[in-house]
């Protein structure tokens, strides 16, 4: 009889989020370890076993069906974490191997897009779907593309680079080396640029005269659901432009739906209104069927944990 719990890991910039996942998606407990604090990749693995056998001790379970795990900078073609600029363990981290040596079950992992993307398809909205892609915003953007029941993966590993496409060649400066990236202007970092840049037009505004710390996305779009007119033209500048975006995907994977997760997802309709009619402008005229665009049908608090778990199932 296959095991019917997984373990889902969600390692990011500051902390790694290690649960215990039952068949049905639900998140039955929870480890948590300081991502910022590890510069070694053997005692990160170690602490990760310690964190899983735990878990299952916890819980009565003496079998799993996998470990999945969800981080930056996977080259899914080696198996390893690639030189991700928010770790401080540095070069190829080889974590899925080590893992596996310390545990004999299946290790799985995926960047967090990736992971998104077959959790929707294992437990969410895209049970019944063949081909879609998973978006995810958040202090940088991420996609996972599904065609034909499979990830795209490309040749070297790193297809799905979306937020890397560039949406105005001479725009905003972007940490990989060039200009206007799609990143830089629908991220959590590229929303609060926009609304800044917006200051001079509100000089009065409520959003204008805040301190620069307490600035955010989430401020931005409580703003925009009272009226604010900053927060309002933030967004719908950012449903713009992530609109022409998407139009711009379904040119080359043709899929049934797009699905959209991440912190500004959660800004419900000040973003996805003005995200669909631009979809719909932009749009190439041969699509005739509808694509819808969705938030994810994922457990918003625990949305990565599961996509990660789904890896193994």
């Amino acid at each position: 009889m296959k095991a019917a719990h997984s373990i889902g890991i969600d390692i990011g910039g500051t902390n790694t989020d290690i649960a215990l996942v039952d068949k049905k998606g639900n998140c039955l407990s929870f480890r948590n370890l300081k991502t910022k604090d590890y510069y070694d990749a053997e005692k990160f693995a170690s602490d990760i076993v310690e964190a899983v056998r735990s878990l299952m001790q916890e819980n009565n379970v003496a079998e799993i069906t996998g470990i999945g795990i969800g981080a930056p900078c996977v080259n899914n073609i080696k198996g390893v974490i690639d030189n991700a600029s928010n770790l401080n363990m540095k070069g190829e981290i080889h974590l899925k191997q080590l893992i596996q040596k310390r545990m004999n079950v299946p290790v799985e992992l995926s960047n967090d897009a990736n992971a998104a993307a077959y959790g929707e398809m294992i437990y969410g909205g895209a049970q019944n779907m063949r081909n879609f892609i998973m978006f995810t915003i958040g202090t940088g953007i991420g996609s996972g593309i599904i065609i034909d029941g499979k990830m795209l993966y490309g040749a070297d590993g790193f297809a799905g680079e979306l937020g890397h496409a560039i949406l105005f060649p001479e725009g905003r400066q972007c940490p990989c080396g060039r200009k206007g990236c799609l990143e830089q202007y629908v991220s959590i970092r590229g929303i609060i640029q926009t609304c800044r840049e917006l200051f001079p037009k509100y000089p009065q505004n409520l959003l204008t005269q805040l301190p620069e710390k307490e600035l955010d996305c989430k401020l931005i779009a409580d703003e925009a659901h009272k009226g604010n007119p900053l927060a309002v033209e933030t967004f719908n500048l950012t449903g713009y432009w992530l609109g022409i975006a998407l139009a711009n995907a379904v040119t080359f994977s043709s899929p049934e739906a797009i699905f959209v997760m991440g912190g500004p997802a959660q800004a419900g309709s000040v973003l996805f209104e003005p995200l669909r009619k631009s979809f719909q402008k932009h749009k190439l005229f041969v699509y005739k069927n509808e694509i819808p665009i969705l938030e994810s049908a994922l457990d918003k608090s625990h949305v990565a944990i599961l996509g990660a778990a789904s890896l193994t199932r």
